[in-house]
This record gives C-alpha cells, structure tokens and sequence, in this order.
C-alpha cells in the first residue's frame, strides 16, 4: 500500500505549505519505487498555468516530466474558423465572440483584430446570450456568434438556443470540440508514450466520470481527474503515480466538490438536443473522429455556415515553421519552436499556442522563469 493513503488531504488550508510539502515528498517517494521515467500529461490549458506559474516542475526530477496536452481550445480551433469569420464580417454581418478569439491567426496570419480595424464590426461580448439580445434589437442586421470550446463552454450556447425565443438574424458558427476523441487520438499514436492523465476538472464537471472508463480499461492507462490549484494538481498527480505503482490502472476523481459521476445532466441533455457530434478538424492535428458539436437539424436555420455560398477550406492551418501542433499533442517544448520568443511572443503571437491564456506557449512565455519552493 502506497504512502498517499495516509495523507490527510482534507487538512485546513492554512496549512497549505504543510500540505504542498507531504504531498510532495508523497510523490518523490513513488517515483523512486516506481525507479523509472515518467510522462503525465494534462489535457487542460488552466492545469499547464497552475503548472508553470507554481513552479511545479522545478520541484520534480528531470525524468519525472508534465506534458501539456490539447487543452487549449482557442489553440485547437481550425483556420477555417476564422477565415470563414472574416469573410462573413467582410460581406456586413456583425461578429460576436470572447476576446480570446480577436488575436487568434488563420493561415495567412489575418486576425478578427484587423478585420475589425479595416471597419468590419465585430463585439467582444460575454455570453452568447449577449449576442442573441444584439439580434433582438437590431432585427435588420445578421449577428453570428463564434461558438468555440470544450464541453465546458458548448451547454452556454445549447442552453439559450434551446430555451430562447431565437430571432431569424442570429446565428452561430459553432467550433465545440470533445476532450475524449483527442485522449483517443493520443493513445492510438504508434509515437504514444504517455504513463498517465491528468483530466481537466471543468470539463469532467459536464461529462462526468464515465466516458474516462475505457481508457484504464483499453489502453492500461491511469486517469485522474483534478482541480485547479498548485495543491489540487498535486495530489492528482501523486494519485497518478500511486496507479502507476501499484499496476491499477483505473479513472479516480479527485476533485469531488465539483465533479460527479454522472456529471451534469442538465447540460449533457442540452447538448444532445441541440448538437450533432460530427467528425472535426483540431488545428494542427486534423480531423478527429467524433470529436466536434455541430448544430442539428432543428437549429439548420441558425447555421452560420449556410450564410456562405460554399465552405472555406484550408489545407496548411500553421504558419511555416510553426510547431504548435507539436506542442498541442505534447511530442515537443514550446522552446523547440524556433519562433519562440522570436518572432512569437506574447505581444506578436504568429502561432496559435501563444494567443490564449490558455496555450501553452503563452503561459511558458509568461512563467518559464517561475520556480516553487517549499522551505
């Protein structure tokens, strides 16, 4: 029996630097039983920031090694998600979306940000419910919401339309994508080498625990589901390790003040009512089977898509030399890329990775000098 079933995980949080510190030595020990090398990796842009501004891997061996998979899902969004965007701007419809996605590049390095400055109208709004009460006051005018994200962010958009009175201008061009189909995309890869996950907790707040199951199950791979903070990250990969060596591998939930088996099922129920799945196209990786949200039959009418005499299509979706489709499936370090801090920065991204807070060259860029301490 491992160490980790006597820690006492619930201990007061003013007591955090005690508990950072046995969690810690927790983990140090298994990796020395275990007495080889390790790869875990994230699927969540928000765990490589707790990661990197914690100064988490400065505390682990050189062989014990985080790697940020595709958990970014302004990263992941295709070209063709923006090209079509500012073509629809271009012809005098009104784009709605979050800020994340004005930086964003296609693959002629065009942005929402300088099609808004060459006189489009395009609005940062926070909500998809924003955008809908734009429609309602402005009936003459077409809105499109740009609908992107995870699970997490796909029951906003599924809720309004499925509950609002929608009007006839507004529609949505969707770019949701499925966490599983990618974890499944990775543990296909004959390049595969990944010992363990660790989930993201706001997504496994929608889908819950089960879709997990097979993957413990088909592919022997420990998966544990964890929150947010230097502690919560922590213990999830010490419950990582402890799978590890322990051969066991199976899906644990470490982060059970949010995440339920079932998950949530109001949300999973909008979904299904509003969306098709459909096979999606991951910038960087291609198409993934089963991997997106695409509105269905009943909503066609509010399909951005069919305001377009034919779809945009876009062979090459990085710029040259671009490795972010590397880093998104974790096969190389963003200091691998060689615009990196280069041409490449946080102030003139070129590549996806480095626009979102939530990409991993962004938050490399922003924390790679951040080391933790314990003493």
């Amino acid at each position: 029996m491992s160490s980790s079933k006597f820690i006492d995980y619930s201990m007061p949080t003013s007591n955090l630097k005690h508990k950072a510190k046995a969690v810690i030595k927790s983990i140090l020990t298994k990796f020395e039983q275990i007495n080889r090398p390790l790869k875990i990796m994230h699927i969540c842009g928000t765990h490589e920031a707790t990661v990197s501004r914690s100064g988490i891997r400065s505390l682990l061996p050189n062989d014990l090694r985080i790697i940020s998979g595709p958990g970014c899902p302004v990263c992941v969004c295709p070209s063709e998600h923006v090209t079509t965007a500012i073509k629809l701007a271009d012809e005098g419809n009104i784009i709605t979306t979050f800020g994340d996605m004005l930086k964003v590049p296609d693959h002629s390095l065009m942005t929402l940000n300088q099609s808004k400055a060459m006189g489009n109208d395009i609005r940062v709004v926070y909500s998809v419910s924003d955008a809908v009460q734009y429609a309602k006051e402005n009936p003459n005018k077409k809105f499109i919401w740009l609908g992107i994200g995870f699970e997490t962010t796909a029951p906003m958009t599924s809720f309004v339309l499925e509950k609002e009175k929608l009007p006839e201008n507004f529609f949505v061009l969707t770019d949701f994508r499925l966490v599983p189909p990618a974890m499944h995309l990775l543990c296909n890869d004959p390049e595969f080498d990944i010992d363990g996950y660790v989930l993201p907790g706001h997504v496994s707040t929608i889908i819950g625990t089960n879709p997990y199951e097979i993957f413990p199950k088909k592919y022997l791979i420990p998966c544990v589901i964890g929150g947010f903070n230097s502690i919560e990250f922590l213990i999830a990969l010490d419950k990582t390790l402890e799978q590890i060596l322990e051969s066991d591998a199976h899906v644990y939930n470490a982060y059970p003040k949010v995440v339920k088996k079932e998950g949530n099922r109001s949300a999973i129920e909008s979904m299904k009512n509003v969306f098709d799945i459909v096979d999606a196209k991951w910038r960087g990786i291609g198409i993934i089977p089963k991997s997106g949200y695409e509105l269905n039959a009943e909503f066609s009418n509010h399909n951005a898509r069919n305001l377009l005499d034919e779809p945009i299509i876009v062979t090459n979706d990085l710029p040259k030399g671009c490795k972010c489709g590397g880093v998104i499936l974790g096969k190389v370090e963003p200091e691998d890329c060689p615009h990196f801090l280069r041409q490449c920065t946080p102030e003139t991204a070129i590549g996806p990775c480095m626009v979102s807070d939530e990409g991993t060259c962004r938050i490399r860029a922003t924390y790679m000098n951040f080391q933790m301490t314990t003493s």
